[in-house]
């Protein structure tokens, strides 16, 4: 209590002009989120904290001569997971294009591992220069219809994180069939965070039943996939959360509507969910959204405002996501709106620059998280697929993680299921030494010719998924991920073309951030040069075939799964 006085009393005294600021930047044009102007003056930061703008001097003085300064950026919901880094290796990819906070939720981790992912999380986000905000995973497993590593995490596992500072509420509510049935697991997370927030997951609900969900007290959509739906969903009062990832596109189409109506802009934030390490460095991260917004004709001062002021108030995040006195000091240097070219970052009122990076932050990891991968002996008699009068086909959507759910004549020979140049083979291995199950299917749309794909990252439950054209290759890129640890693995004309280690969980590398995006990026382009079709990222697309809560069908463990009608396909 006395040193906060201490500092307030210095804060106070240097906003009143008694005192220097430790830093000032000079000759400023400031974006204001509250009155939507931009403001040409000084900007007074002391101890991390804004304390004035106007006229100020400064131990330390930074003449911008013009340059914008607006609030650092913030993501409303990804996971960290997907990047395949450590939080620290993500915050050195993020905040120098501009994001300074994210909200996060390690549902990927705590499939895996339960509350040591969780454990493991909260710590690695400690000391970065990155504000993580964390999310409850609500829906562990995400359905029983899927074999998960750590079983359910429920209520009863939630309540002693509850009062952690970083923690903001429950996780995307990706159980949506069991909120509208009102099933006692799900309900007794949501009245133990009844005071907090909750993130909804609901794509394509409607009419009564997002009414029913609405009142379970779920704040926020990120599943909209159209202006249409995003309507719906805002007028049941939920915050839409605009989405741009590297498989789900959701930017374009609702940011269109958006600008061709006339809704307030207050509920919309940005959001990536899940986007790839590779994709970052290309694009930066909510940057990203923000200059596609106003390439779309956006005006780009509601365009910040989406990934600063607006997220920051849904999540009740009180001294982030603006520029003004008693908010945190987590700025961004542009020379100008219209291009979102990002020249410097700070994050509370310190430069991030190269030394920044010098020493990555040590915390011990649990070694049950470094071991992993746990798979029965497979069999090619495992990977056949009978074929019948009525033949189920996943169907891939470019640019999306929707699937359409086809029935379809296949080819094959002697009753069983032959890929060919329209169809390959995906199978879903339980990897956590559990069942051993293996669910096998067609799909269509990705395009793999004599080779196959495998990664343990296959969302939300994390089995081993693979692709491809032939068992051989198949049984090979098993055989390799499992001796990797997990991780992503390519195999063509029966030998290993490349594989990336992740073997934190088989999600996560302890590896550098450049060298894992350089092997990544290899790995694609391998994966392409098998056929793998344009628009299809060839891991991220694979990765949520096995989600049995985005329409239409998915593969798990235990079979395929119609979305739509909530259950297994049994013929």
């Amino acid at each position: 209590m006395k040193k906060y006085n201490e500092c307030l009393k210095k804060n106070i005294a240097v906003a009143n002009g008694f005192e220097k600021a430790e830093l000032v930047f000079k000759n400023a044009k400031i974006l204001n989120v509250f009155s939507e102007e931009i403001c040409v003056g000084d900007l007074a930061v002391n101890d991390g904290t804004i304390v004035g703008i106007g006229t100020y001097q400064g131990l330390e003085e930074v003449d911008l001569d013009g340059k914008y300064i607006v609030p650092g950026f913030i993501d409303a919901h990804m996971h960290i997971e997907s990047t395949m880094v450590t939080p620290f290796e993500l915050a050195r990819a993020i905040v120098p294009t501009g994001t300074t906070t994210i909200i996060a939720d390690p549902h990927e981790l705590v499939n895996v591992a339960g509350k040591s992912g969780l454990d493991y999380l909260l710590a690695a986000t400690e000391q970065i220069p990155l504000n993580v905000f964390v999310m409850l995973p609500s829906s562990v497993p995400a359905t029983p219809f899927e074999t998960n590593g750590a079983g359910p995490f429920l209520a009863a596992d939630m309540q002693a994180y509850l009062n952690h500072p970083r923690i903001l509420g429950l996780g995307e509510v990706m159980c949506y069939p069991a909120v509208l049935t009102g099933d006692p697991v799900i309900l007794d997370k949501l009245t133990l965070c009844r005071n907090a927030l909750a993130d909804g997951h609901a794509p394509g609900l409607s009419g009564k039943a997002l009414q029913a969900y609405a009142s379970a007290g779920i704040h926020s959509e990120h599943e909209s996939t159209s202006w249409s739906e995003a309507l719906e969903k805002l007028r049941a009062g939920f915050y839409i959360l605009v989405r741009e990832g590297s498989a789900a596109k959701n930017l374009h189409a609702i940011i269109s509507g958006l600008l061709e109506s006339d809704c307030p802009m207050d509920r919309f934030l940005f959001c990536t969910d899940d986007k790839h390490l590779e994709d970052i460095h290309r694009d930066g991260h909510i940057r990203f959204n923000i200059k596609q917004a106003i390439d779309l004709g956006l005006c780009p001062i509601k365009a910040i405002k989406m990934a600063t002021i607006n997220t920051a108030q849904a999540y009740g995040l009180r001294k982030l996501g603006a520029i003004a006195p008693g908010y945190q000091a987590d700025l961004v240097i542009l020379s100008d709106l219209g291009t979102m070219q990002v020249n410097q970052v700070y994050r509370d009122g310190r430069l991030v620059d190269d030394a920044t990076w010098a020493h990555p932050p040590q915390h011990p990891i649990d070694p049950k998280l470094l071991d992993s991968v746990h798979i029965h002996t497979l069999t090619p008699e495992k990977l056949r697929l009978p074929l019948g009068q009525k033949n189920h086909v996943i169907e891939i959507i470019k640019d999306q993680i929707e699937t359409h759910h086809l029935i379809e004549t296949l080819p094959g020979i002697d009753g069983t299921f032959c890929p060919d140049e329209n169809y390959d083979k995906l199978c879903v291995i339980e990897r956590h030494g559990h069942s051993g199950n293996v669910g096998v299917a067609a799909i269509k749309g990705f395009g793999i010719r004599n080779g196959a794909i495998a990664t343990t990252v296959a969302h939300d439950s994390h089995n081993m998924i693979v692709i491809g054209d032939n068992d051989a290759d198949i049984l090979l890129a098993v055989k390799h991920l499992a001796e990797i640890g997990g991780g992503y693995v390519v195999a063509g004309n029966h030998r290993i073309i490349g594989s990336v280690p992740l073997t934190l969980a088989g999600l996560i590398s302890l590896e550098p951030g450049d060298l894992v995006q350089k092997k990544v990026s290899a790995l694609i382009a391998s994966a392409h040069q098998l056929g793998v079709a344009s628009g299809v990222d060839p891991f991220i697309t694979l990765s949520f075939m096995a989600l049995p809560v985005i329409p239409a069908l998915r593969l798990t463990d235990l079979g395929l799964f119609d979305v739509e009608a909530f259950q297994l396909i049994s013929d």
